[in-house]
């Protein structure tokens, strides 16, 4: 747990994100709280600002929105990159006790045109013009309020408000008294899902629902204090909602920004962060990068690294089993160690303590790839409605392959059809109805319906098997888990994504696409003549992935077998529309673009 936490008051089930917040400029007043970089490949440009200057630039923006018009209670979209604009926006409304909604800077006209009549907002605030062309449309129609956009990048006599015109200086005792007027109960944001099955829904998160997650969270790591947080993923995420905003403020923590997913890697590189969260998809490329670094190692430090990663993973083993490792392999990971990190310091996490995925399901031989380098990749679960972590596993108790055990004042259980429920005090508050109302989300005993499916083993730990609407029924009445399946044919590094169906046939059938970065380097180890392009349709490629398919069937039970598979080039990604911008696999986007391919399996 931090160490250097105040928690203002005596219960924490009151506090708000501004009594946080106040702390910080208190306590930490001098210590680093927000960077980011005027131009992303441009080292020298970056910018930070403390927790007193971030809570000057937050007060001066609420004045800002109250002299726009924002009021108690509006609902303010904001739709924008991982930039400072977005995160002090996000904490200057909540002053307000207004409710920041972050939006999907790729959802579909749509959805956004949806989200805007649903919350009422009055105003939007743009990253780009771009951005608030999307926008515009909406601007005066007789069905959507949207009245106002704010744009951070907008060019010389743009025709909407300028966000660097929008601070403003403010009257200390109206602040003050403003945000006291804020309580726990209070929505803190509205997220929205992603509406892959019909309208996107409303998620109403209250600030005691962030307070009382971030403090569960806080008690199973043990984490620096101060620690960086490197920010990627959307703020529309509830995951990046509560790495990125509100566990940076609980904590007093301090926030990289990086507005392009895509340089992630680079940026970690460069940040050599103590705490690292992915998405599986991320620790993929990652692996990915690593493999492909250790590739250009001289044969005999490769086969040093390889000896040492036998080493760290029988520790990992030694203590998920939950025991103590003895004095002997004590030293010898400690020498493993030392070959181990400068090659983890060429992807900047030899300094990691904390390793962390949730959103899908991890392929185990992801997790057991890095075990071998001593880094436990602590696998959590939670959605948008538990405002993110129900179950985590934890340096002090984990099982690989499961999500963990339930955080501190949360309860889990099973249904008889195995769906996952939960009950405690981070649950949502409900769904926002179009009248501005809330209509609840649980049972009349507090129980939430999750949608996943999955079993609790008798130690408690929790093994998600997928979501209840994805499982596939196949012609013989078999239920089949798709991404148990799907991570089993990712376990060989050619094969990047998968998707398998099967709904109604007599057997499963895959398609599957190459991962470029291993594809490349796999190719160049073989002296293959062939470009990135051209490698899904190499004789030799698709034969290694055609016995990629026979050793995952080898694993898989009788039902669970691909009878058929189709290889593609080009890899997946949210601009393509194949996956979420939190990189979860969209499956009806993918099997309505290759429909023709997966019919061609059957015939």
């Amino acid at each position: 747990m931090t160490t250097i936490l105040r928690l203002p008051g005596t219960d924490p089930a009151e506090l708000t994100v501004p009594d946080l917040l106040l702390r910080n400029a208190q306590d930490h007043g001098d210590l680093p709280a927000l960077s980011w970089r005027a131009e992303e490949d441009d080292a020298a440009s970056g910018t930070t600002l403390t927790w007193g200057e971030a809570r000057h630039r937050v007060a001066e923006l609420a004045a800002g929105y109250t002299a726009l018009g924002v009021r108690a209670g509006d609902h303010v979209l904001l739709t924008m990159a991982d930039r400072p604009e977005h995160w002090l926006s996000d904490l200057a409304l909540v002053h307000l006790g207004a409710v920041p909604v972050s939006v999907y800077r790729t959802a579909a006209p749509e959805q956004l045109a949806h989200i805007a009549r649903h919350s009422a907002a009055r105003f939007a605030v743009a990253g780009t013009g771009a951005e608030a062309a999307r926008w515009e449309p909406l601007l005066g129609q007789g069905d959507a309020p949207l009245e106002r956009l704010v744009v951070a990048d907008q060019g010389p006599g743009g025709p909407h408000t300028p966000f660097a015109a929008l601070a403003r200086p403010y009257e200390r005792a109206v602040f003050e008294k403003t945000w006291r007027a804020v309580r726990a109960s209070d929505p803190v944001t509205v997220v929205y899902t992603s509406g892959t099955t019909g309208d996107p829904k409303g998620v109403v998160i209250s600030h005691r629902n962030v307070v009382l997650n971030a403090l569960a969270l806080d008690r199973i790591t043990a984490l620096p204090d101060h620690v960086e947080h490197l920010s990627y993923l959307p703020f529309a995420h509830i995951a990046e909602r509560m790495l990125g905003i509100y566990l940076p403020v609980f904590r007093a923590g301090h926030v990289h920004l990086c507005p392009d997913p895509a340089r992630v890697a680079v940026r970690a590189r460069e940040l050599r962060p103590a705490q690292f969260f992915g998405v599986p998809r991320i620790w993929e490329k990652l692996a990915a990068g690593l493999r492909t670094a250790m590739d250009g190692l001289p044969e005999e430090r490769r086969a040093a690294v390889e000896e040492a990663s036998r080493t760290a993973r029988t520790h990992v083993g030694c203590r998920e089993r939950g025991e103590r490792p003895s004095a002997e392999l004590e030293d010898a990971y400690g020498r493993a160690r030392a070959v181990l990190e400068p090659v983890l310091a060429l992807v900047g996490l030899d300094r990691l303590v904390w390793a962390a995925s949730a959103s899908a399901p991890m392929p185990l031989d992801v997790t057991r790839f890095w075990a071998g380098f001593g880094i436990v990749i602590m696998d959590a679960w939670g959605l948008t409605e538990t405002t993110g972590v129900v179950t985590s596993n934890g340096h002090g108790a984990f099982r690989l392959g499961s999500v963990g055990r339930p955080l501190e004042g949360l309860e889990v259980r099973t249904a008889p059809d195995g769906e996952i429920e939960v009950r405690g005090p981070t649950l949502f508050e409900g769904y926002l109805r179009g009248d501005g109302s809330v209509e609840p989300g649980t049972d009349a005993e507090g129980w939430f319906a999750t949608g996943d499916v999955g079993r609790l083993d008798e130690d408690g730990y929790l093994w998600v098997t997928d979501r209840k609407k994805e499982l596939i029924v196949t012609s013989t009445g078999e239920n089949v888990p798709p991404a148990r399946v799907e991570n089993a044919l990712k376990e060989h590094p050619l094969v990047g994504q998968a998707l398998v169906h099967g709904d109604g046939r007599p057997y499963l059938v895959a398609v599957l696409v190459l991962d470029t970065e291993e594809a490349v380097a796999w190719a160049a180890r073989r002296g293959l003549e062939a470009g990135p392009g051209e490698l899904a349709g190499h004789p030799e490629v698709r034969a290694e992935v055609g016995r990629a398919v026979a050793a995952a069937n080898a694993r898989l039970g009788r039902t669970e077998r691909v009878g058929a598979h189709r290889l593609l080039g080009g890899e997946w990604g949210p601009e393509s529309g194949e996956l979420t911008p939190s990189l979860k696999l969209r499956r009806a986007v993918v099997r309505a673009k290759f429909a023709r391919e997966i019919d061609a399996l059957y015939d």
